[in-house]
């Protein structure tokens, strides 16, 4: 949802101590796997019991299937923490004692029917009581889990390419927009501006507005997202489809991280700038950014 806004640690705490009733169990491990994995709402309700417990015991990485993704997004597997094995632990012991027997095909978050999936709406009400019983302020709702996972890691790492690999966005932009500007750093800087504040301590907190586009493109480059050998073909098919009539030539060998400064050392700088700018970013999706 447009506008939710992320939780931090303490919130996600205090949440997760709101769930009471035969189904506590399952709304708590719901918003606990939700805010560890940052799977959207209707990714999450698309698990069956196979998919997180395997040979006797909580994955230790979760698949998306390509068939639950939203649009054109790829499947993706995503670690799950200690706070996300012990969720799924809770739930199929929840299981075992509801039904007596573990059916890997069988909703993880079952309905009251017990035959079917919890719908989004139901999903919506039971984290809109616990978010409301918390006494937590601000737009808050489904999304808020897939938020908090995203807001975590980028706090944690100061990593946006990470953020977008395991969101599974196609496109970095979408990323950067979806993180917008840290809630802890949005804090820090109201309070440092109040007139009985003395501080002057410097801002560290990270904000995805604050990372250069070329340390974004080294990033991707570590991971194998970009390939050299490809954005200097392109650069220089641009540059004989601009009728240049000298190309710029540039040595590139293929890449591991221990050779990634290699691109840069061997550019000369009119290149360089092109090469970044303008071809690496398509690489991995960075429309529009930076220009």
């Amino acid at each position: 949802m447009k506008g939710a806004r992320p939780l931090d640690n303490s919130e996600i705490l205090l949440v997760s101590d709101q769930f009471t009733g035969t189904y506590a169990i399952r709304n708590r491990s719901l918003f606990m796997l939700g805010v560890s994995v940052g799977g959207r709402i209707s990714e999450l309700l698309s698990l069956t019991i196979g998919d997180v417990y395997q040979n006797g015991q909580p994955v230790s990485d979760l698949l998306f299937q390509k068939g639950v993704v939203k649009g054109k997004e790829t499947a993706r597997m995503v670690p799950v923490n200690a706070d996300g094995r012990k969720a799924i632990a809770d739930l199929i012991a929840w299981h075992r004692e509801q039904y007596g027997t573990l059916d890997p095909q069988r909703p993880l978050f079952v309905s009251r029917k017990g035959n079917a999936a919890m719908t989004r709406k139901t999903g919506h009400i039971v984290l809109k009581e616990a978010f409301e019983k918390a006494g937590l302020n601000g737009k808050l709702a489904t999304h808020s889990l897939r938020k908090s996972f995203a807001q975590r890691v980028y706090d944690a790492s100061g990593d946006v390419v990470l953020v977008q690999e395991l969101l599974g966005h196609a496109d970095i932009s979408t990323t950067r927009k979806y993180l917008g500007v840290s809630d802890q750093k949005a804090q820090w800087v109201v309070s440092a501006i109040e007139t009985g504040n003395r501080n002057t301590m410097s801002l560290s907190l990270h904000s995805p507005d604050d990372i250069p586009d070329d340390t974004i493109l080294i990033q991707a480059l570590k991971r194998g997202l970009i390939d050299p050998e490809a954005i200097v073909q392109r650069q220089e098919e641009r540059n004989v489809a601009a009728g240049n009539s000298k190309v710029i030539p540039i040595s590139v060998k293929r890449h591991t991280p221990r050779s990634i400064g290699d691109v840069e050392s061997t550019a000369k700088p009119e290149a360089r700038c092109f090469q970044w700018t303008e071809v690496s970013r398509q690489s991995i999706g960075m429309k529009g950014i930076g220009s």
